[in-house]
């Protein structure tokens, strides 16, 4: 019985120790897949959210702006 429970206990270990390796490399994968992915990000030319979202405000201050102005033209325009 000995060298049954030897054998089953040696198996176990092996498993349990695949088990590590497997979870190691698995956390090495992960670690890895999301630096290339911030290298990825950094290397292209995205803007934040606060950089998008002050030039959109930038942007409809200018179309209200010109459409006051184009109507003070009309009115000007009907003088």
């Amino acid at each position: 019985m000995q060298s049954r429970n030897k054998v089953l206990d040696d198996i176990s270990q092996l498993m349990t120790n695949a088990m590590g390796v497997a979870q190691g490399a698995k956390d090495e994968a992960e670690t890895a897949m999301a630096s290339m992915i911030d290298r990825w990000l950094a290397d292209r030319d995205f803007v934040t959210r606060e950089e998008f979202d002050a030039v959109r405000a930038m942007a409809q201050k200018a179309r209200e702006e010109n459409e006051a102005l184009k109507a003070r033209i009309e009115a000007l325009e009907k003088k």
